[in-house]
């Protein structure tokens, strides 16, 4: 996995680049067919400009009648603009061969004799002008005149890119979801390279912790089969005890994963009472006395709030309380010292627990809450558990619509903010 994955990803993004290339390549390419689609009209204008302009000569003089040949030659003979057309007659004529041809620019002409002086113009035209564009109107070896028509035509980028707008909207739209794609895919890949880690981990740490309590029950379970221990009524309570206490503590980690699974349900159930959240505080800081003594550490009680009354259970309540304290224990180098503060805020009670333990770095921290996540603890190694604890805090914390955060730096320790609604009077 490890080695497919960067692989994987290197190939999407390969993909994804190539594809954004192709949509731009495409865009230009989009472009380039309007701009030769634009050039052909122009062209075909002018042909048609051309035969109006003859057509329109012959049906004034009253040739229409005439066979192909008679008319050929009697607008190589006779044949002018100047004379038989208005510039109304000869901008209705443009108009019209432009239209046919999908071009709606704004544009300008001017048509000059065989002497190149202009004979008739529109007001803007310049002879300067871009884009002009030249026909000869007279035909072939004409015998009276030579007229030649210049078209300047005002081509606005703008409009071009209006003309093709959903093609560009579309090519960005699907641009768009495409990387997308590629992000959620990439994401994807990440988030399961982290479960099959955390699995992996949680496997492993599960392992360790039921297979210790069990090597101790095996042994009880011999010892009690000892000739010289079956009659010792000592020694059968001593071992007896000894498999009870290790049965109790894989329940309690069999517990703590269905525990875990019942909040990724979201079935857990709440019995929500008022309680006063200084006794809770008190009661289990009197639990942990006795480990704090055994680690020669110091719990440091400033319950100041005034009011203390919270909408909550019990139970989990306590839990919560009762986690926070031990892993304040637990990830301690030196004797632990635990500060526990309450303060009123508002209209919420505030509860910080600040401890003098390892600390974490702030990617610890923002992994802290997810379940199965087990920080580095360094030279700690007697730190056991699924990674579940803060993962059933930040849950049940949720659940009681409160808040919760941490603030922490390796090496010195970490302070873990709780905020619950105080009970309406």
């Amino acid at each position: 996995m490890k080695k497919i994955f960067p692989i994987i990803v290197v190939l999407i993004s390969l993909s994804v680049i190539g594809i954004l290339f192709i949509q731009m390549s495409w865009i230009q390419n989009a472009f380039a067919l309007k701009q030769d689609e634009f050039e052909r009209g122009v062209h075909n204008s002018l042909i048609k400009i051309r035969e109006s302009l003859h057509d329109r000569f012959l049906y004034k003089t009253n040739e229409g009648y005439m066979n192909e040949e008679s008319k050929e030659y009697k607008l190589r003979l006779d044949f002018s603009v100047l004379g038989n057309f208005t510039n109304d007659e000869i901008h209705d004529i443009i108009d019209k061969a432009l239209s046919q041809n999908n071009i709606h620019y704004k544009y300008e002409y001017g048509i000059t004799n065989i002497f190149n002086n202009i004979i008739f113009q529109s007001d803007g035209f310049q002879v300067t002008d871009h884009n002009i564009y030249r026909q000869d109107l007279s035909p072939k070896d004409a015998i009276r005149s030579q007229e030649t028509l210049f078209l300047s035509i005002k081509v606005n980028r703008n409009q071009v890119i209006g003309e093709m707008w959903w093609m560009i909207v579309a090519s960005i739209v699907f641009t768009c979801i495409i990387i997308l794609a590629f992000a959620l895919t990439v994401r994807t890949l990440f988030n399961q390279k982290k479960i099959s880690e955390i699995k992996s981990d949680f496997i492993n740490n599960m392992t360790h912790e039921l297979k210790t309590p069990l090597a101790t029950i095996s042994l009880a379970i011999d010892a009690l089969t000892n000739e010289k221990v079956i009659h010792d009524v000592d020694k059968i309570r001593l071992y007896s005890g000894m498999i009870k206490e290790e049965n109790k503590r894989m329940n309690k980690q069999v517990e703590k994963i269905l525990q875990a699974a019942r909040l990724e349900k979201e079935e857990l159930k709440l019995n929500l009472q008022e309680l006063d959240a200084r006794q809770v505080i008190n009661k289990v800081a009197d639990n942990l006395a006795l480990q704090l003594q055994e680690k020669s550490g110091a719990l440091n009680l400033k319950l100041n709030a005034d009011n203390n009354r919270i909408t909550a259970d019990e139970v989990h309540f306590s839990n919560i309380i009762f986690n926070l304290l031990d892993n304040a224990m637990k990830y301690s180098t030196n004797a632990p010292y635990i500060e526990v503060e309450t303060l009123n805020a508002g209209d919420s009670l505030v509860i910080k627990i600040k401890d003098n333990g390892i600390g974490m770095d702030r990617e610890t921290q923002t992994r802290i809450f997810e379940k199965f996540f087990r920080a580095h603890t360094g030279n700690l190694h007697n730190v056991k558990g699924f990674g579940l604890g803060l993962s059933y805090v930040k849950a049940i914390v949720d659940a009681h619509d409160g808040k919760i955060k941490v603030e922490s730096a390796p090496g010195k320790g970490s302070t873990f903010t709780l905020t619950f609604p105080l009970r309406e009077a």
